[in-house]
């Protein structure tokens, strides 16, 4: 093995033993049937906004008891009012509960999470370089891929994330075996996490002549098709993309592309996904672009018009909020309706070591960058980090929880929504479909 990357096996679970070994990585739960029915009583809940004029002044909260059955919330229970009987009680520590997490572009299948420290190397001849180094990399790793995959899921759900979309190498190197062997991870988890896996053709899609072994990777247990830059990477648009789309077509998937070209190449592609949306019933609300950086070089009316394209189409946004010289127009996308999810990208590895593994701090830095400031414009960017729900609306009407709804959710301590984006502090207590998959319960 290289000696610029030496993750063994056992120094990945020596690793993992120490992190056990504080109490802070939990165990996943093993598949399984729901579990029992059970309230989770004395948490804090959103009831409304307080408005002085046009203007939200406070978040207006109060205590409740949640009976969770089947893995949803069947039954939100007033303070003082009658608790089912016979149904063991589990103390919420009077701690904000808010919808779990949702990152919606993570590549689980190549991070470093875990191992010994790899030293970053300086970038060389830009993306290009970077895959070039994969095809020695990725070998080497493959070992170590269920392993590294599966502290990472933990480290998500610490951070009160319950659900991934991960973006998964399909390349002439490895081929469909990091599909595989992330599905056989994911699903071994099921219980406890929820997902969905791109296959991700890194290495370009027509240019590597990946059309077959994408299709493998559907028939393998991928959800979505990916993509990659078709003009810049793949060196032709309009092939690219309509292979692409009629691949999800034929196998009845939902589709993913990374689209980091910028300006006039980023655009077209962009309008030509549209034009096969808009002429393909089967792909409405089925079409996301990562990264859609493009978007920073129009106009802003420019930016609203293909926004309402998009958002009559379905199309979503996944983006890691980027900033730099050129801001990603996030807010003029909301505003027209467009469904935009954020995800964490790379976490700690050779893309780049600062990842976290934390949609909540996602949230708080599109705060920063937008000037989302006040009390409203704080408390609904959380939907950035769940993925869309938000205990109120935008209007202080409560939305969530509502019986029905899975029993996704966060402990955290905080007195509102605008808190937990703002101090970003500990997720207390994590929830999936009602199981508890990370922290603990007040006594």
């Amino acid at each position: 093995m290289s000696s610029t990357f030496n993750l063994s096996r056992r120094s990945l679970l020596a690793g993992t033993m120490a992190l056990g070994a504080s109490g802070t990585v939990p165990a996943l739960a093993a598949p399984g049937a729901a579990p029992a029915p059970f309230v989770l009583g004395n948490v804090l809940l959103e009831t409304g906004y307080d408005w002085q004029g046009d203007e939200v002044v406070g978040t207006r909260t109060a205590r409740a008891s949640l009976l969770i059955e089947q893995g949803r919330i069947a039954r939100i229970i007033a303070t003082g009012d009658a608790l089912p009987p016979g149904v063991p009680v589990r103390d919420g520590g009077g701690l904000l509960l808010l919808p779990s997490f949702r990152d919606m572009h993570i590549h689980l299948d190549k991070t470093f999470y875990g191992g010994p420290w790899v030293a970053p190397r300086a970038r060389k001849n830009g993306i290009a370089g970077q895959i070039a180094r994969e095809r020695t990399l990725l070998p080497q790793m493959l070992p170590t891929l269920q392993d590294r995959a599966g502290l990472l899921v933990a480290l998500l759900q610490r951070n009160g994330t319950t659900f991934a979309r991960s973006q998964c190498n399909v390349d002439p190197v490895v081929g469909t075996q990091h599909v595989e062997l992330l599905r056989q991870t994911l699903d071994g988890c099921a219980a406890t996490f929820g997902h969905e896996i791109v296959a991700f053709p890194q290495h370009g899609f027509l240019s590597a002549h990946l059309e077959p072994i994408m299709r493998q990777a559907m028939a393998a247990g991928a959800t979505h098709v990916g993509g990659i830059d078709p003009t810049t990477i793949d060196g032709g648009m309009e092939r690219s993309i309509d292979t692409m789309l009629q691949i999800a077509v034929d196998t009845h998937k939902s589709v993913d592309i990374h689209l980091h070209e910028p300006g006039a190449t980023g655009i077209a592609a962009i309008r030509r996904i549209a034009d096969a949306v808009d002429h393909t019933p089967t792909l409405r609300d089925r079409v996301t672009i990562s990264h859609a950086f493009s978007l920073m070089s129009l106009a802003d009316a420019d930016v609203a018009n293909l926004a309402d394209r998009m958002a009559n189409l379905g199309m979503a946004i996944a983006s890691a909020v980027p900033f730099g010289g050129q801001i990603m127009p996030i807010p003029t996308l909301l505003r027209h309706g467009v469904r935009v999810y954020t995800g964490t990208d790379s976490v700690i590895d050779h893309w780049s070591v600062f990842g976290s593994g934390d949609v909540l701090e996602k949230a708080k830095l599109a705060c920063q960058i937008y000037g989302w400031g006040d009390e409203l414009a704080i408390s609904q960017s959380l939907k950035l980090a769940t993925g869309g729900p938000t205990p109120l609306n935008a209007k202080g009407a409560q939305v969530w929880p509502m019986p029905g709804d899975p029993a996704d959710m966060v402990l955290i301590p905080a007195s509102c929504s605008a808190e937990a984006v703002a101090r970003t502090p500990a997720r207390r207590a994590v929830f999936y479909r009602g199981t508890l998959v990370a922290g603990s319960l007040a006594g």
